[in-house]
């Protein structure tokens, strides 16, 4: 059984009726099942993240606007130290599978205030197509609910993205609309399509 984020969250469920109330702190790791885990990153990381992304260049540049950013370990080193120091609450996983890293899961986003979260993703080609992400994704989207407190997940992938936005259908989040040129993509805009599903309605769906 996948450990309880109860066990490694710090913090209470107190925050959304009590504006004095510590907002809770995101899990460092979720185990998803044996041999599948996120993992928040640490420097001793930065080797084996940035080798991952260096190989996959070609296959991640498609969709993801940030890889002329990375072009070094100490890129990857500097990423890694800047979301130690983050305060805003939001988290960036390793996604690690029999140990080895094999693509990111993160919450790129949160709106206390409203308690939303948006989620973002990335795989190596080598590992996609197996169910990772989805697992990935299903496993933080239900911390953020069960154990954060939080009430709407959203995840925006480009309209050409079929990858990427089967994930989100396979989550069962609904598709809510199209934004217009709403990425800029190194020479040209992307529309996105944005995909959310509710706390109630992520519960009714897994309870069916």
């Amino acid at each position: 059984m996948p450990l309880s984020a109860r066990q490694i969250v710090s913090g209470n469920e107190e925050w959304f009726t009590d504006s004095n109330s510590v907002r809770p702190e995101p899990a460092k790791i979720l185990l998803i099942e044996e041999g599948l885990e996120i993992s928040s990153p640490k420097e001793s990381d930065a080797n084996e993240l940035y080798y991952k992304v260096d190989e996959n260049r070609a296959y991640l540049r498609k969709w993801l606007p940030w890889l002329d950013d990375v072009v070094s370990v100490d890129d990857e080193l500097s990423m890694i130290r800047n979301l130690s120091e983050n305060k805003d609450h939001q988290r960036t996983y390793l996604i690690r599978l029999d140990g080895a890293i094999v693509g990111v899961v993160s919450l790129n986003w949160v709106d206390w205030n409203n308690r939303s979260f948006g989620l973002g993703y990335w795989i190596s080609q080598e590992s996609s197509g197996k169910g990772i992400v989805t697992k990935a994704c299903s496993r933080l989207i239900e911390h953020c609910f069960s154990d954060l407190g939080l009430h709407r997940s959203v995840i925006e992938a480009a309209v050409h993205n079929n990858s990427s936005r089967a994930v989100a259908e396979r989550l069962g989040m609904r598709l809510e609309g199209i934004s217009k040129d709403r990425e800029w993509l190194y020479d040209h805009f992307t529309d996105s399509a944005m995909y959310a599903i509710t706390s109630p309605e992520w519960r009714n769906r897994n309870q069916s």
